[in-house]
C-alpha cells in the first residue's frame, strides 16, 4: 500500500534557535525531508502551500487537567483535546487528580483506555503520589508514563502528600520526573482563617495572592528543592508564581543535564493582580496571579533559562462554578486553546522571540520528559506540526470557544496570530477552526 505524503511548500520553519524558510515531506506519520525545495513528484501527495506562514512543532503541554474520570460536568478528554489541537497543542500530559484518582496502576491504565478512544491530540498521565501509595508508585513502568505528581500544597481531589517521611521515601524510591505543586499548607491555613475572620464568607478576590502567598511558595519551593538536591530525585516544579522563587533555580547547566527545572504558565506570564477587579474569580488559580513585579520577574526567568518550559495548567470549572462567591469559587480555568496564540501575541509585543517560544513551548518539555521523538521539526521525529499566520486576527468569544465549560479567561481579546493548520502524526487534523474526522492521536512514549 502506498505511503500517505503531505508536502508543506514555502513555510518559515521554526526550529531549533533558527528560522529558515523551506520544504517539509511528510510520509505516513514521519518527517521523511526538510529541505530548501522539494519537489511534488508524487501523483497522489497532498500540497499545503504554507506560503507566509510559520511552522512550528506541534506544542506539548506537560500540565494539564482534563477532569475525566468523574469530573466531566467540568470537561473531558474529548472536548479539552479538541480544543488543545485548535490551540496548537499536540500532545499532552494530565494530571492525577480526578475522581477517582490516579493513585493505583489500574486507575492509570483505564485512564489510558479512555484516552486511546477519544483524545484528539498525543495523550500521556502523570501518576498521582500520596501519603500511603509508595507501593503502587514502585509498580509503574517508568517508560510508559510521562512522570509522578505530588500536591505539596492542598489542591483539587485532596492529594495533599505532607508526611515528610514519606516524602523523603518517595523521592529516593523513583527514577521519575518528580513533578510538584509547591505552596506551603500550614502558612495558607493561617491566612485564609485570618481572612474568614475579618470578611466572612465573601472575601474580596483580590486578597487570593495574600492567603495563597509569596511566603507560601517560598517555603514549599525550597524545601522541595532541599529535598531533591539530598536525595539526587529528577524534581521538575510546576507553576512558578514569585519573583523570590526564580532564584532557587538555574541556568548553568544545559537542560538535558538539570536535575532541577521549573515551569511558568501563561496565566502567571498574562495577568497580575491588577486584573482580579475585572475577572474576578475567573482568574482564581493555585497558585495565585501575583504582583506585576511577580510577573516581570518570571518573565526574566524564562528568558533567561533559569525556567524551562510555558504550560497552561489548563483547569477547566463550570462558570456557575467559578461565579460562587470567594470560598466557594474553585481554583482553575481553561487556557489550552489559548496558549500559543497568547504567547504569540507577547511576540508581537517583542517581548519574545518565536525561537524562544518554540524552545520553550515544544523542545524543552521534550527533553525535559524524555518524549520519544516529539518537539521538534527534524527528519526521522513524528510529524506534529502546526501552522501559523500571524497576521490574521480574530477575537475571542463564545462562538468559537471549544472547551467544554464554555468560557476562557481570555473573552473578548483580539489576537493577531491565528493556528491555521495543526498536522498530528501525519494528518491534517485541524484547518481554520474546522476538524478532520480523522483519528490520529497515539499514545506518547518516552526515550528512558
Amino acid at each position: 500500500m502506498e505511503l500517505k505524503r503531505t508536502l508543506i511548500k514555502n513555510a518559515k520553519i521554526v526550529n531549533e534557535g533558527a528560522i529558515f524558510e523551506g520544504d517539509v515531506l511528510i510520509e505516513g506519520d514521519i518527517i521523511k525531508k526538510i529541505d530548501v525545495s522539494i519537489s511534488a513528484k508524487w501523483a497522489d501527495v497532498i500540497v499545503i502551500d504554507a506560503e507566509g506562514k510559520y511552522l512550528l512543532p506541534g506544542a506539548i503541554d506537560d500540565q494539564v487537567h482534563f477532569r475525566e474520570p468523574g469530573l466531566t460536568h467540568k470537561a473531558n478528554i474529548e472536548t479539552e483535546s479538541k480544543a488543545a489541537i485548535a490551540g496548537g497543542i499536540t500532545s499532552f500530559i494530565e494530571m492525577p487528580n480526578t475522581n477517582p484518582q490516579t493513585t493505583t496502576v489500574e486507575k492509570l491504565e483505564e485512564k489510558f483506555a479512555i484516552a486511546a478512544k477519544t483524545s484528539s491530540a498525543n495523550y500521556s498521565f502523570m501518576f498521582g503520589g500520596t501519603n500511603d501509595n509508595l507501593d503502587e508508585i514502585l509498580k509503574v513502568d517508568e517508560k510508559s508514563v510521562a512522570g509522578l505528581k505530588l500536591f505539596l500544597g492542598s489542591s483539587t481531589g485532596n492529594m495533599l502528600v505532607d508526611n515528610p517521611e514519606v516524602l523523603e521515601k518517595i523521592f529516593k524510591s523513583t527514577n521519575m520526573v518528580i513533578s510538584v505543586h509547591c505552596e506551603d499548607e500550614t502558612t495558607i491555613k493561617a491566612n485564609f482563617q485570618k481572612h474568614l475572620d475579618e470578611y466572612g464568607e465573601d472575601i474580596p478576590i483580590e486578597k487570593h495572592p495574600v492567603i495563597r502567598s509569596e511566603e507560601a511558595c517560598y517555603l514549599s519551593s525550597s524545601k522541595a528543592i532541599a529535598l531533591a538536591k539530598k536525595t539526587g530525585a529528577r524534581l521538575h516544579v510546576f507553576h512558578l508564581s514569585t519573583g523570590k522563587e526564580t532564584k532557587l533555580f538555574t541556568n548553568k547547566i544545559p537542560l538535558k543535564d538539570k536535575k532541577i527545572t521549573a515551569e511558568v504558565c501563561i496565566h502567571h506570564l498574562w495577568f497580575s493582580d491588577k486584573d482580579y477587579k475585572e475577572k474576578g474569580t475567573r482568574i482564581k488559580w493555585n497558585p495565585a496571579v501575583k504582583t506585576k513585579k511577580d510577573r516581570e520577574q518570571l518573565w526574566e526567568a524564562l528568558l533567561d533559562d533559569r525556567i524551562d518550559v510555558i504550560a497552561t495548567d489548563h483547569a477547566p470549572h463550570t462558570i456557575a462554578e467559578k461565579e460562587n462567591v470567594y470560598t466557594k469559587a474553585p481554583s482553575g480555568g481553561p487556557l489550552v486553546q489559548h496558549a500559543l496564540p497568547a504567547m504569540l501575541e507577547m511576540y508581537h509585543k517583542e517581548k519574545i522571540t518565536l525561537e524562544k517560544i518554540v524552545e520553550k513551548m515544544c523542545h524543552n518539555p521534550a527533553i525535559l520528559f524524555q518524549v520519544e521523538k516529539r518537539g521538534y521539526i527534524k527528519e526521522g521525529y513524528f510529524a506534529d506540526l502546526v501552522l501559523v499566520d500571524l497576521n490574521n486576527p480574530w477575537t475571542v468569544n463564545k462562538d468559537n470557544i471549544l472547551y467544554k465549560c464554555g468560557w476562557s479567561p481570555f473573552e473578548g481579546a483580539t489576537f493577531k496570530s491565528r493556528i491555521t493548520h495543526t498536522i498530528l502524526n501525519g494528518d491534517l487534523v485541524y484547518h481554520n477552526f474546522k476538524f478532520s474526522n480523522v483519528k490520529a492521536a497515539k499514545r506518547l512514549t518516552f526515550n528512558r
